[in-house]
């Protein structure tokens, strides 16, 4: 029998429930504060790792080489609105507010933005980017200044709101976005620290690539993903339903009259002809951002500030890319959806070119900001300051799993809520809400690509029961119902 051992530190997450002091020196200059994030942007999309050896960010690099990249980084909710809204209060989704897409955060549940409590402490904060909760574009608490757009905006001479003001702008979305943020830079005055979340719309669909890009990686070789013939053998039905009829509202309802195979054979060849373009357009899409970071980076150390700056670079969730044969973008609790790049500089706390292997989470970064400006940490984040991972406390302290979760939408109702737990080495996935009762298990070490669910394989009998245990216990620590939400 195999058996594993997950180690949970709970002695050591009693400092959730507590306001954790700050370590930075309360004489020293406050750091400022650069929050950098993509939108679907793959985890292995940006360093040559991974499935795309031939591209690299080299501005991000730069980040990387005066700092740390996490190679261990996972969204808790792997679809924008709620992952953004998990970024800015430190809180899983349900808490939040914006369990799916689109609704804004929940007043009624007193959720704090981590800008409104940089802004009280004096830091001035600015907004540039993709917001996507709610339909509207006005201004949002907690920042002072406002730059932003309807949903998901448009990649060509978008609508701007402006401090409350629509403004329509000629260009490229990218950099009129990086514009507004290197102005802002620009003209802060010296002697007070300031917050920018530049949170670009790029490489989301439909992507559109800047004209200067347009011909570029014309000779890149793609090569088929590893887990592309998956053939659902053993996995829920939902998802030979769905990568047989579709998964939104109209292709499910048609799925649903329709009786599906326990197996599924290869829908589309691997092939240029099919694949490429969408290739070449996502990642000419990212030479664009990384431009951007260039400018930010470069506006920085003309004004001396970058040496006292936290810099973070990450997306909001992952992509897929064709992963399992699927058209699903990200709304999967496969690795290529939850998994997202983290690069952070933070050079009084963070070696240079240094690497962490560390399992961090989206609701790490509201901590880790606050934790570097030097202001306690509300009691009721979920995350915890990733400084604690660069010798500020033991590291076998840090999580050895975490809770992921997918609220069901009605925008892709062939997607069932998802609630499932991740460690190391294994992965347990549920569906309280589908009445099929057929979870998932995989074995991430024998079985990278998670083609084989083992859920039913006497083999892995008690590593099935120590995972449906941790699961019982993430799923209180976070005080999340697993019974049925009423939607």
């Amino acid at each position: 029998m195999m058996k594993l051992m997950i180690k949970t530190q709970w002695l050591a997450l009693i400092v959730l429930g507590l306001a954790i002091p700050a370590t930075a020196n309360p004489k020293a200059k406050r750091p400022d504060i650069i929050f950098i994030m993509t939108d679907d942007q793959a985890f292995d999309a940006f360093d040559g790792s991974g499935r795309f050896p031939w591209f690299r960010m080299p501005n991000v690099d730069r980040i990387a080489d005066q700092g740390i990249r996490f190679n261990n980084t996972f969204c808790t909710t792997s679809i924008c609105s709620p992952s953004r809204a998990t970024c800015l209060t430190g809180l899983y989704s349900h808490k939040t507010g914006v369990p799916c897409n689109d609704p804004e955060v929940d007043p009624s549940k007193n959720v704090t933005f981590v800008s409104e409590i940089l802004q009280k402490a004096g830091y001035e904060t600015a907004f540039i980017g993709k917001w996507h909760m709610a339909s509207k574009d006005a201004p949002r608490r907690g920042f002072d200044h406002w730059v932003s757009f309807k949903g998901q905006g448009v990649y060509n001479n978008p609508l701007f709101n402006i401090n409350g003001k629509n403004i329509q702008v000629t260009g490229y979305t990218t950099d009129q976005l990086t514009d507004y943020a290197v102005d802002w830079l620009s003209t802060r005055p010296a002697d007070k620290p300031l917050a920018l979340f530049l949170w670009h719309k790029a490489p989301h669909a439909k992507l559109v690539a800047a004209d200067r890009h347009k011909k570029l990686f014309e000779e890149i070789q793609i090569t088929e993903p590893s887990n592309y013939r998956d053939s659902y053998i053993g996995k829920p039905e939902w998802q030979r339903r769905g990568l047989l009829y579709g998964l939104h509202r109209e292709a499910w309802s048609v799925a649903l009259t329709k009786s599906i195979p326990p197996s599924v054979g290869l829908r589309k060849p691997f092939t240029e002809k099919n694949f490429l373009p969408t290739y070449q357009e996502y990642f000419r899409t990212l030479v664009a951002v990384d431009e951007s970071v260039g400018r930010v980076l470069d506006v920085l150390e003309k004004k001396q500030r970058r040496q006292n700056s936290l810099i973070i670079y990450t997306s909001d969730n992952g992509y897929n890319f064709f992963a399992h044969q699927s058209a699903i973008d990200k709304r999967t609790m496969w690795e290529e959806s939850i998994r997202i790049p983290l690069v952070v500089q933070f050079p009084s706390q963070i070696r240079p070119a240094t690497q962490n292997s560390a399992m961090v989470l989206n609701v790490d970064f509201a901590p880790t900001i606050l934790q570097a400006a030097g202001i306690p940490i509300p009691r009721n984040f979920d995350g915890r300051p990733i400084q604690e991972l660069t010798g500020l406390c033991p590291p076998a302290s840090w999580r050895q799993s975490f809770l992921y979760i997918y609220r069901q939408e009605d925008y892709a109702p062939g997607i069932p809520t998802i609630v499932g737990v991740r460690n190391q080495r294994f992965k347990y996935i549920t569906y309280p809400e589908e009445p099929e009762g057929l979870n998932e298990l995989y074995d991430l070490k024998a079985d990278p690509n998670e083609m084989r669910n083992v859920v039913n394989d006497v083999v892995y009998s008690d590593i099935l029961l120590e995972m449906q245990g941790e699961l019982e216990t993430l799923t209180k620590q976070v005080d999340y119902p697993m019974t049925p939400m009423i939607r």
